[in-house]
């Protein structure tokens, strides 16, 4: 497993970090994503509950792909921390390059869980998932 942080860019107005993690296509690794998942959540000052819907919307998305997944291959992990919130980015390569159903009760949780999702599918059958998760910037009274 590898792990490797990018220095934060800083632009006129927005600071960007960048984490990729990439590990074995293997379940018994997960804990680990979870686990980067949550810490670089809380950096973003993101609630609890914010920080466990990002847990399991990231686990959801590595389960619907490691389950087409070519043996041996790597899952890769690419973390996006802005300003606003945190753009994940989870890509295996397979035999077909199939995209995730989105009519289905995992995409409609996937959904709910990380806010905005979309899939896609490069030329060499790699099959991403990519989690936009922003803060709830709204305050209680």
């Amino acid at each position: 497993m590898t792990e490797e942080t990018a220095a934060p860019t800083t632009g006129a107005t927005d600071v960007r970090d960048a984490v990729t993690v990439t590990m074995p296509a293997d379940s018994a690794y997960l804990s680990v994503l979870r686990t980067a998942t949550a810490g670089l959540a809380a950096r973003l000052d993101f609630t609890l509950d914010e920080i466990e819907d990002l847990r399991i919307g990231v686990d959801e998305a590595c389960a619907m792909l490691l389950s087409q997944a070519l043996p041996g291959t790597d899952l890769n992990t690419e973390f996006e921390l802005t300003g606003d919130g945190m753009r994940v980015s989870v890509s295996v390569l397979t035999d077909d390059g199939r995209l995730p159903a989105r009519d289905t009760f995992a995409w409609t949780v996937l959904s709910a869980l990380a806010g905005e999702v979309d899939a896609g599918a490069g030329p060499d059958d790699r099959v991403t998932i990519i989690l936009h998760k922003r803060r709830n910037t709204t305050e209680s009274a």
